[in-house]
């Protein structure tokens, strides 16, 4: 049957391109492909996983494509639409991300045919390719075998250096059942190598004598800390930037830029910045020296404009200078009294974001395969409070920066466990959490993932109480649509998806909890007041920045 060889030749090729990882969400229109992904599974060939909700899907396949590339499958329709988060998503992080939509023929489209759009190019700008295959016999298993080829490289940037989301649309006529029981045999291979292009030759030398400062912003990367250390230059490292363990990371960089910002005269900038305003107010100064790192070739980050080069990437030649060697001094001091600061604060004291940030983010987690933090709250909470140096956790962190959207952060985190076939520990708000409750299901023929979700459960969107929006003169307005408050039964939410649930009211239980092995889906709720977020906010700045003018005795 047409449809059957079709979708045997996609999943074969697919397979044969690298990947090994495919999310179904079961439809009608997909059915060629569900049967041949359930037969190349049970052949060895790829690890199938079932959602049956198609955002929920678009996430585990994003977090699994944080590990190595990975497709999603859906039948037609708003089934497709629901992936376009989790497309924008992988396109902002340059994730390989494979959609593979199934679609009616092209005589079905355009007449009146249920659950039929127009769904070639649906992602538009932000696949990194798109195409489709057709509903022909004549396309046949080599034309199947280019198209999934070229899809897969491009979403792996083999040949431009930057990866991202794919879309490939599929069109099948009925039938769409098989009338034969397919065996794969041997594990498929390409028959075209495609070799990877690798980044843009050549470096700018950054001359020694200027006061530095290394940004590294989220996915940044090891070349951040390398050109830190190279240096002797502080490094501003966010949560997810995978070098705030570094030696040179600054302990609450935010408030420390308040005293030793204006200091400055030239920063280079990796990766990708996006959590503080402080931060972006550096960035945005046309009286200092902006040297953007980008690697990949693609958009740089220069919000501002600001930026006098955008390079490659960068060489530092010689020794660090005295005042070079002073300078560092001066920071680590004030990073050494800021982090001093934040541990008086939260001793004794009752629990908070912060706090339970820079608890979830101590050393440790050798166990962990990742820590997954929520874009809300809890990213900048953990970019505040979290530890630097060797005292941050050893595991990955990771957040979805690209667009910094709370959706599916439950389902990514358990795409990443998938992967990574190891524990995660996700920390989240409960408005993301809620967001995305549903990526808490597991079908019973499912695999079960080792994921404990720590809820920090103020009750609402207390993000909003910390900017302009939580001012006095806004509280009239404040809580019916910023603060939003759900009154959600955490607890039973857990229960319905039959997940653990435990609550943590000090700091002695959480040290317990994140002491203990992660095993199955658990839910810690942790219990806070939102309507104090930005006094407590306000009042441990005036603390951290009290403890910094201390020690540099300004």
């Amino acid at each position: 049957m047409p449809s059957t060889a079709a979708a045997r030749a996609v999943v074969a090729a697919l397979v044969a391109a690298g990947v090994r990882d495919v999310v179904l969400a079961p439809g009608s229109r997909s059915a060629p492909l569900a049967y041949a992904l359930h037969a190349a599974e049970r052949a060895g060939w790829l690890n199938l996983h079932v959602r049956v909700d198609e955002r929920s899907a678009g996430f585990v396949a994003l977090g699994i494509a944080r590990v190595r590339a990975a497709a999603v499958v859906t039948t037609s329709g708003t089934a497709v639409a629901n992936l376009h988060p989790a497309v924008l998503e992988a396109s902002h992080s340059d994730l390989p991300l494979v959609v593979l939509s199934a679609d009616r023929p092209h005589e079905l489209r355009g007449v009146g045919a249920n659950q039929t759009t127009d769904q070639v190019g649906l992602f538009g700008s932000a696949t990194r390719w798109a195409g489709e295959i057709p509903a022909d016999d004549a396309v046949g298993d080599r034309g199947v075998s280019v198209t999934i080829t070229r899809a897969v490289a491009a979403a792996r940037g083999l040949r431009t250096g930057r990866p991202g989301p794919v879309h490939v649309n599929v069109a099948f006529r009925d039938p769409l059942t098989p009338d034969d029981e397919w065996t794969p045999g041997a594990v498929p291979t390409g028959s075209t190598r495609v070799a990877e292009v690798r980044g843009a030759a050549g470096s700018e030398v950054l001359v020694r004598g200027p006061r530095t400062v290394v940004v590294a912003g989220d996915a940044a990367g090891p070349e951040a800390a390398r050109v830190a250390a190279a240096g002797a230059w502080p490094l501003l490292a966010e949560p997810s930037s995978a070098v705030r363990g570094a030696a040179g990371a600054v302990a609450a960089y935010r408030l420390v830029l308040d005293r030793l910002g204006p200091q400055i005269e030239r920063v280079v900038v990796l990766g990708r910045p996006t959590l503080t305003r402080p931060v972006s107010a550096l960035l945005a100064r046309t009286d200092l020296d902006i040297v953007v790192v980008d690697p990949d070739g693609g958009p740089w980050v220069d919000v501002a404009g600001a930026a006098r080069a955008v390079v490659p990437g960068v060489t530092v030649p010689g020794s660090p200078s005295e005042g070079e060697r002073a300078w560092a001094a001066r920071w680590q001091l004030a990073s050494d009294a800021a982090a001093q600061g934040l541990s008086a604060r939260f001793d004794g004291a009752p629990l908070s974001g912060p706090s339970v940030a820079r608890a979830v983010l101590g050393s440790g987690g050798a166990s962990l395969g990742a820590v997954v933090l929520g874009s809300s709250m809890a990213v900048r909470d953990a970019d505040l409070a979290a530890p630097v140096g060797e005292s941050y956790v050893s595991a990955p962190v990771v957040a979805n920066r690209g667009l910094a959207g709370i959706d599916g952060t439950i389902s990514t985190a358990v795409g990443l466990a998938l992967a990574l076939d190891a524990p995660v520990r996700a920390l989240l708000g409960d408005l993301t959490f809620q967001h995305d409750v549903g990526g808490l299901a597991r079908g019973t023929l499912e695999r079960e993932v080792d994921l404990q979700v720590i809820v920090l459960n103020d009750d609402g969107g207390a993000i909003f109480a910390t900017l302009e929006h939580g001012r006095p003169e806004h509280a009239a307005v404040f809580t019916r649509v910023f603060g939003t408050p759900q009154g959600v039964d955490v607890r039973a939410l857990a229960a319905g998806f039959c997940a653990a649930h435990r609550f943590v009211g000090s700091a002695e239980e959480l040290a317990a909890v994140l002491a203990e092995p992660i095993v199955g889906r658990s839910v810690v709720e942790v219990a806070l007041d939102g309507s104090r977020a930005r006094a407590d906010e306000a009042a441990l700045a005036e603390h951290v920045l009290a403890a910094v003018r201390a020690r540099l005795g300004d």
